[in-house]
């Protein structure tokens, strides 16, 4: 589903159009291993789920560039097992479909050079494409390339929005797409299908740029397939 003339989502992947780069947020890769750690037994599916969709995308798009928007890893404080070897795994497969790879460093990403240095590639704090400002979200990087950019791509928060019918309440993965000043904001959901994400409509969010009145945002529920469900304001007085 095309949301700007030149801005397609593909599943949970942004697409640029004229660029042909493709834009991940927050696979968060040793996920499972930190949970299965905590005792809580979380079949290893997602390395596999990832990689499926990933290379659905480029047999179905002509992708010259891939930009991972932050926590590509799920560990703060060291470096899993699995991380190595999924993270590893995960560039090679891009690396073998695209020119350029660019990891844009998120909150979770703390101890993610070992393994980007390994596969020479560098990590940013952002990225300036055309008139896209990508960064990951937990803060706001005001400078003179945000300040010129049209539209601002955000991840972090794993947007998501609660649906309700009868008294069945479910909780769906969404884009957003509204304003943060004079400029477009699109906020992502999570790559990863293990994090369910953050119910825009409860308030309290975290990333800085969506810490503001939603109801003009519009809402793009990724599922079987793309579903427009028209404005967050609706959405709540349809459901209240």
């Amino acid at each position: 589903m095309e949301i700007d003339k030149n801005i397609r989502i593909i599943g949970m992947a942004l697409y640029l159009i004229k660029e042909k780069a493709v834009v991940i947020s927050d696979l968060h890769l040793g996920l499972e291993e930190a949970l299965n750690k905590q005792g809580y037994l979380i079949p290893l599916q997602q390395f596999k789920d990832i990689n499926d969709r990933l290379k659905k995308i480029f047999d179905e798009n002509e992708v010259n560039e891939v930009i991972f928007n932050g926590d590509v890893k799920h560990e703060f404080g060291t470096i899993l097992n699995s991380e190595w070897s999924n993270i590893t795994r995960i560039f090679e497969l891009v690396s073998n479909y695209c020119e350029k790879i660019v990891i844009i460093k998120g909150n979770h990403d703390m101890l993610l050079e070992p393994i980007a240095r390994k596969m020479n590639i560098i990590i940013q704090d952002y990225c300036k494409i055309n008139e896209y400002f990508i960064s990951h979200g937990d803060k706001i990087i005001d400078n003179l390339e945000f300040q010129a950019a049209k539209t601002i791509i955000i991840s972090n928060e794993h947007t998501a929005i609660s649906l309700r019918k009868g008294g069945r309440k479910e909780l769906y993965k969404c884009f957003l797409v509204g304003k943060f000043k004079d400029k477009t904001l699109i906020a992502m959901p999570s790559f990863n299908t293990l994090t369910e994400g953050t119910d825009v409509l409860n308030g309290g969010l975290l990333s800085p740029m969506l810490q503001q009145d939603l109801g003009e945002f519009q809402v793009y529920i990724a599922a079987d397939k793309i579903y427009d469900f028209g404005k967050v304001k609706d959405i709540k007085n349809m459901i209240n």
